[in-house]
């Protein structure tokens, strides 16, 4: 039987900024790929997040990856192990090292990249190759107020904008505006509160927004 140790339930969403400055580049790395992330959580336990996927050129996409992704620390080789479900169907997502940190930042990335190759066209290596640049690049950064557990915990926001001054940005179909912001909490098992993928609309909603949300943590027997 599965322990619950903590919900962050829909209402733990609510993210209120704080006070707002810029990282250096090595700040923005060291906080999006923070290490030991996973240290803290007992071996066998589960982190739960919510991955809502909104994609108004390419519905059938969005649908696809709309679920929820389970990462679970194996005790018997300390591996992170991630699986994407959706209802009763899964598939695996691959393993990795929980004594590095936690995954999700990676997958996300990933998501994306894959996400605005389908829905943009153009080269997947140039998109990841620009997103993996802004990742170490001086970016926006917020101290916000996040209610979560039915408290409000401190944490902090990190938003990129991978292709701004690109010279292709124009031709990349809405897709040159694209923001990233990533939540952080030490409050938040695992590290990260929400990882959220956006590009503005013409009418005010977005052309194609990513969040991936912690929802819970279990632990195992």
């Amino acid at each position: 039987m599965k322990i619950m140790l903590a919900i962050a339930c829909a209402a733990s969403l609510w993210v209120a900024p704080v006070a707002a400055g810029t990282t250096g580049a090595q700040e923005t790395y060291d906080l999006l790929f923070r290490d030991g992330t996973l240290d803290a959580l007992p071996r066998e336990s589960r982190l739960v997040y919510a991955r809502d996927v909104t994609n108004s050129r390419a519905p059938d996409n969005a649908e696809r990856n709309t679920g929820r992704i389970e990462l679970t620390i194996d005790g018997s080789d300390d591996m992170a192990r991630l699986r994407f479900h959706q209802g009763e169907s899964f598939r695996n997502m691959g393993s990795f090292p929980a004594s590095v940190g936690n995954p999700m930042i990676m997958v996300f990335v990933e998501s994306v990249v894959r996400d605005m190759a389908e829905t943009a066209g153009g080269s997947p290596f140039y998109i990841r190759n620009r997103v993996k640049e802004a990742l170490v690049r001086p970016a926006e950064t917020e101290e916000v107020s996040i209610e979560y557990g039915g408290a409000t915990i401190a944490g902090q926001s990190v938003t990129l904008h991978p292709f701004d001054g690109d010279p292709n940005a124009a031709r990349m179909s809405g897709f040159g505006d694209l923001a990233l912001t990533v939540t952080m909490s030490d409050q938040v098992p695992g590290w990260y509160h929400s990882l959220r993928a956006q590009v503005p609309g013409d009418d005010g909603t977005p052309l194609y927004q990513s969040t991936t949300t912690f929802d819970t943590v279990e632990a195992g027997q």
